[in-house]
């Protein structure tokens, strides 16, 4: 078998990455609410300074949609039931031990990195207190890790075989790479019509899957791609291009991957791939698998 799609029913992904934040409290009450990024079944923790201990906690506008809201000791236990859609958004009250009332808006993750939920929130009051000033740089030295992660994989794709490849294979110019037709694929959900092709190279194989945005309302963005074994779990470097960040409603996009042969080899032999495609709100469109056929000779 070449390529198989398994799409139309979209399956969570697995591997949630854990998002740890600091907040300040802002000093004026009339300031905008600050933003907690939810997802269904995940729980996100806010924990207060001791003197900060809250009280009590509701939602507004969110019965039935979230589990009941914790509050045990210093923390704010919330797990959204399922996730919010894109343009929902809940307003949680916290009342502190200063008997103030915080604000805070609760949103979906979106665009944000992985599409992560945050699992813990430390929350303080002063900001140049010793606390808040650790946590704050914590969370910086997290950001800048990412940022120079980010620049130097950019750095390593404007020199990347593969990533010209995937680039062409973007633009429709398949005959200016080394690539032939495998294997064609097609599926559908409510919200997103998917058709592919499988191409074989020597020494490597693609996949360009073709997105429509069926949806009225609601952008289609890809979140991420995996490539792993089909008998283990260890991801594989792959290529990706896309014709457009963000596919609009009723809009199409282009989605260009490249598979460099080596991904196929596992202890000195070859094996076969799952190539999966996860789209903006963190749940599996589509997957596909490879065989090490695809290489050619």
């Amino acid at each position: 078998m070449l390529g198989t799609l398994l799409a139309g029913a979209a399956v969570a992904e697995e591997h949630e990455h854990a998002v740890i934040r600091t907040l300040v409290l802002p000093e004026q009450p009339e300031a905008a609410p600050q933003r907690i990024y939810v997802k269904g079944q995940v729980v996100t923790v806010l924990r207060f300074e001791q003197d900060l201990a809250p009280l009590r906690a509701r939602l507004v506008g969110g019965e039935g949609r979230f589990e009941p809201v914790g509050v045990v000791g210093r923390k704010v236990v919330l797990e959204p039931q399922r996730d919010l859609a894109p343009e929902e958004g809940f307003s949680l009250l916290v009342t502190l031990s200063d008997a103030r009332e915080v604000p805070f808006l609760l949103r979906p993750p979106g665009r944000r990195e992985h599409g992560s939920a945050d699992q813990q929130l430390n929350v303080y009051k002063d900001r140049d207190g010793y606390e808040a000033m650790a946590s704050a740089l914590v969370d910086s030295e997290k950001e800048n890790k990412t940022l120079r992660a980010e620049n130097e994989r950019l750095h390593k794709e404007e020199s990347s075989e593969d990533h010209a490849l995937a680039a062409l294979l973007t633009t429709g110019a398949v005959a200016q790479t080394p690539f032939g037709v495998a294997d064609h694929f097609s599926g559908a959900d409510g919200d997103t019509a998917l058709d592919g092709t499988v191409y074989r190279g020597t020494g490597k194989a693609a996949v360009v899957f073709k997105v429509k945005n069926l949806t009225a309302r609601r952008s289609w963005s890809m979140s991420s791609v995996r490539l792993v074994g089909k008998a283990d779990a260890r991801e594989r470097a792959i290529a990706v291009r896309s014709s457009a960040s963000v596919i609009a409603p009723g809009t199409s996009g282009v989605i260009g991957l490249v598979v460099d042969g080596s991904a196929f080899v596992d202890g000195g032999t070859l094996t076969s791939l799952y190539l999966e495609l996860y789209r903006h709100d963190g749940l599996r469109q589509a997957v596909v698998e490879l065989s090490p056929s695809l290489l050619g000779k």
